[in-house]
């Protein structure tokens, strides 16, 4: 998060100057390297700075989003951007599992590999060698999608034909580049992007904490197996609403209407979980797995929403740019967030029975 905080601004405007396809390429060559140089780490500086290297060099993020609006047609802006959050969901789906599998295959794997083997003698590098080679055929897949950032030089004809035109009309076909730091419609949802970020990270550390505290301390004596269950289909739940229901969401209610219905309905959502402690058996698995859902797909809704707004806000040069800066604002908020939420949830747990402001 700290190297992507550090360097997306500077992604994003290399991606408006040289265009998506070199920055998306770049970004995945960093995977294929770094990857493996983190499975082969055998000091904790060495996995550190792997990781940062990792966030600093690859500037997908950003690009890919510009690159989701750019090449869809207007009306199917918002099935773009839903299917990039699909398949970052379901790499947060697969990734954790797949590490799970692959990792110290030695131990877990001793008929196939030996210790005295290269996957015995570093036990991360086999779910990390897996990513890079799967890194590495997206890499050359990038040759074939088109780029959606075309350089033409104005030729002297075309310059008479806008200078020809009438003043009023020339101005129309001209569109004015102002800073994206005047543009306050890109301004006003940049800013709400970075707080959702905020809200989402302390919401999702914060929800497995509670889940496995003790009754005694407000939460609802979950195991780690019951919540791991919870989320899972919270995840499945929201692949399907991205792939087939959004779209219609927006086409109804538009990027706006629908992230400030879902903002003030997950307010509702959010403040029934307290309450799921006086509940047990069926009626709480019943209650948990209805909120965890309904605010997974409300959280989609407005970072969606949000992420389309932006796009459109700004014109296609600055597109980049934009969505660098965003990303930079949003790790920085993310990065805060598990500490305030957390700090927050030690106060709540040690005011559990107070006369004033409950910590439940």
């Amino acid at each position: 998060m700290i190297g992507r905080a550090i360097t997306s601004i500077f992604w994003g405007i290399a991606a408006d100057r040289l265009g998506r396809k070199p920055v998306i390429a770049f970004s995945m060559l960093s995977v294929v390297i770094l990857q493996i140089f983190f499975g082969l780490s055998t000091k904790y500086w060495m996995a550190i700075a792997a990781r940062l290297l990792l966030g600093s060099l690859n500037g997908l993020l950003g690009p890919i989003k510009a690159y989701a609006i750019e090449v869809c047609q207007t009306e199917h802006q918002a099935l773009g951007i839903s299917v990039v959050n699909t398949v970052w969901g379901l790499g947060v789906v697969i990734g954790p599992g797949l590490g799970g599998y692959l990792a110290q295959p030695a131990e877990k794997y001793p008929q196939t590999f030996s210790k005295e083997s290269v996957f015995g003698r570093f036990p991360y590098l086999l779910p990390c060698l897996v990513v890079s080679i799967f890194a590495a055929i997206v890499l050359i897949s990038c040759i074939w999608p088109p780029e959606t950032i075309h350089k033409h030089k104005i030729t002297e004809k075309d310059i008479r034909i806008v200078k020809a035109l009438p003043s009023q009309q020339a101005h129309w076909d001209m569109p004015r580049k102002k800073s994206l730091l005047q543009n306050w419609p890109w301004m006003s949802t940049m800013l709400s992007y970075c707080l959702f970020g905020l809200h989402e990270t302390a919401y999702s550390e914060i929800l497995s904490i509670w889940a496995v505290s003790d009754s005694k301390y407000g939460g609802l004596s979950f195991s780690s197996g019951d919540i791991g269950q919870v989320l899972s289909v919270s995840g499945a739940s929201l692949l399907v609403y991205q792939l087939i229901i959004y779209h219609w969401v927006n086409k109804f209610l538009g990027p706006l209407n629908s992230s400030r219905i879902a903002s003030s309905l997950s307010i509702l959502v959010l403040a029934t979980f307290p309450f799921m402690t006086y509940l047990s058996g069926t009626k709480l698995s019943f209650a948990i797995y209805a909120a965890a859902m309904t605010k997974s797909v409300l959280g989609i809704t407005i970072s969606c929403g949000m992420c389309l707004l932006q796009n459109n806000a700004v014109r296609q040069d600055q597109r980049g740019t934009a969505n660098g800066i965003a990303t930079t604002g949003m790790s920085f908020f993310k990065a805060v967030a598990p500490v305030g939420a957390g700090i927050l949830f030690s106060w709540a747990q040690k005011r559990h029975d107070a006369t004033f402001f409950p910590g439940d």
